[in-house]
């Protein structure tokens, strides 16, 4: 799916211009199963959560277990996913993966007990690791190769896009749920992925077709991974992921904690996801001028602050929306700045790799740093773990301050 520089960053009539109206297509397609697909594969769980605690008689943590291992999983498979993303593109590999997990939600509508949906999410994980994010990214990252301002677009297209898919899902969800069951929702479900994301991975992907040697591909990621900045980058992204997870679990909690009503705890959780859009636009015009390191610091630092003042000023509605509002404007850049530092860095031949490695971290800290939160919080109070927030934050802004004077 790679070209050489010149063919991507300079159209020509006979091969560039259709390489670049080939590339939208594929982000226009990406986009559709991205948004399905988080719809699906993760923002529907928590709709289901209570009827299948119900129906399985188990208890809530139980259910919500399966979640967990299922990101896990993903995780886990990132490394394995990457280095097949860097050999044959994305197009057999996200087909695959959207086959999978049509099949496991169709599954995952049967089960009758713990066990089985634990298998369920093992292979939802499995499969979420193939035709999420970060295998999205590696197909754009590599067919807009040599053509930055081009992959900053389309990855910023893909993220708006795709950021929408909580906002479809969990109403949509709710309405089959209450509708039909949690049970043939899950197969109305099944049906719109399937439908959607098979066909589409299948005949708007593109093989990858200049590829690299697999020895060099390997000696990239070995030299990357002895070195000090490859190891930056994990420190910063996990930092910050498990940082954003945790507020994106607790804040509603947290918020009725300081007084203020249900409803409006929600609606005030409910503008991170709109402020994700407006901070990944900020993130990517600034990129023209200044170094994406230093932007991301800044924004994660301001995170930082926003989470100290939240205990502060958060009693008032006022001071609530201030501190919201200034945490979410950092709540998606992660996504669209971690590939921009990856292949400024060591270029787009090894770059799904090198992902993947990051990944291993970052993943499983989204599902683990929620937890650790929650135990926290219940030994100590909501105050500790706003301080663990804020440092993690820090930790993240002073890693790429770092990153960016090596």
């Amino acid at each position: 799916m790679s070209s050489t520089a010149p063919q991507a960053a300079a159209p020509t009539r006979d091969g560039g211009h259709r390489r670049f109206s080939r590339g939208w297509q594929i982000v226009a397609a990406l986009g559709v199963t991205q948004t399905i697909g988080y719809g699906v594969l993760y923002y529907a769980f928590s709709v289901f959560l209570t009827p299948m605690a119900r129906d399985l008689r188990a208890s809530s943590p139980q259910i919500a277990t399966a979640l967990t291992l299922s990101i896990l999983i993903a995780a886990l498979s990132a490394p394995l996913v990457g280095r097949r993303l860097d050999a044959r593109g994305g197009r057999a590999l996200m087909t695959t993966g959207s086959i999978l997990g049509t099949a496991a939600v169709l599954a995952w509508s049967q089960v009758t007990n713990l066990l089985q949906l634990y298998a369920v999410f093992a292979v939802i994980g499995i499969a979420c690791s193939m035709v999420l994010y970060e295998s999205a990214f590696a197909v754009i990252v590599s067919w807009f190769d040599g053509n930055e301002r081009g992959r900053a677009n389309a990855l910023l297209a893909l993220t708006v896009v795709a950021g929408f898919a909580s906002t479809i899902f969990l109403p949509l969800t709710g309405l089959l749920v209450d509708s039909y069951g949690w049970r043939h929702a899950l197969l109305v479900l099944a049906l719109i992925y399937g439908v959607a994301a098979i066909p589409l991975h299948a005949l708007v992907l593109r093989r990858r077709t200049h590829t690299r040697p697999r020895a060099e591909r390997s000696e990239i990621v070995r030299t990357a991974t002895r070195q000090r900045p490859f190891w930056l980058l994990v420190i910063a992204f996990t930092a910050n992921g498990g940082a954003v997870a945790v507020m994106a679990v607790l804040l509603v909690s947290y918020l009725i904690h300081l007084g203020h009503s249900p409803v409006l705890a929600a609606t005030l959780a409910g503008l991170l996801g709109v402020l994700s859009v407006t901070g990944r636009l900020v993130t990517t015009g600034l990129q023209t001028r200044l170094p994406a390191a230093l932007i991301a610091a800044t924004i994660f630092a301001l995170q930082g602050v926003a989470v100290l003042m939240l205990p502060l000023l958060g009693r008032t509605v006022p001071g609530a929306v201030s501190c919201v509002l200034l945490f979410g404007l950092g709540f998606g850049i992660a996504s669209i700045t971690l590939p921009h530092l990856i292949v400024g860095r060591y270029g787009t031949a090894a770059y799904a790799s090198l992902s993947g490695r990051i990944a291993v971290f970052s993943v499983a800290d989204k599902a683990l740093a929620p937890l650790g939160a929650v135990a926290l919080a219940q030994a100590t109070g909501y105050g500790w773990v706003m301080g663990v927030v804020a440092l993690a934050c820090t930790v993240a802004a002073l890693a790429l301050v770092a990153y960016h004077r090596v």
